[in-house]
């Protein structure tokens, strides 16, 4: 199973227009190779280089979708494909753009392809959607983005 995106490679920049020094809207994402087995899909997109100031566990949760269907290809920029959203750090039920306070951040987009779907309703935290998902992951795959106000993306 891969996740990728056309806007950006694996650690590399992600695009201004996809943070909070843009247009704030997600960046396309491309998936493929699901398992056959696959019954839904889970994606979670989190910045783990908070300053322990602000979080104390230094996590930051920017997008989570779950019950996506298998058979989806790709998620088109400035698009929520059909799912149930998850809560993120600031509350949102959305894709909360990229917006690090200090340096340049790491931004792992997750994708775990699961043999159920999840019996959460919209709104849940990523810690219940991480808990219900528990020995139902057939397989996960990754795709980092790198952002950092004083860089040049």
């Amino acid at each position: 199973m891969k996740i990728s995106s056309p806007a950006f490679i694996n650690f590399g920049k992600i695009p201004t227009r996809f943070t909070c020094d843009g247009d704030e809207i997600n960046p396309p994402l491309q998936l493929s190779d699901v398992p056959k087995n696959t019954v839904s899909l889970v994606l979670i997109m989190e910045d783990p280089d908070v300053p322990k100031h602000l979080r104390k566990d230094g996590m930051w949760d920017h997008w989570i979708l779950f019950n996506l269907d298998p058979a989806l290809q790709k998620i088109e920029e400035n698009c929520t494909p059909p799912a149930e959203i998850g809560v993120s750090t600031s509350g949102h039920l959305k894709y909360d753009a990229p917006c690090p306070p200090d340096r340049e951040h790491r931004y792992f987009f997750k994708l775990y392809a699961l043999n159920k779907k999840l019996d959460l309703p919209s709104g849940s935290s990523k810690k219940d959607v991480e808990a219900a998902m528990k020995g139902h992951i057939i397989e996960e795959c990754q795709l980092i983005g790198l952002y950092g106000k004083l860089s040049d993306t």
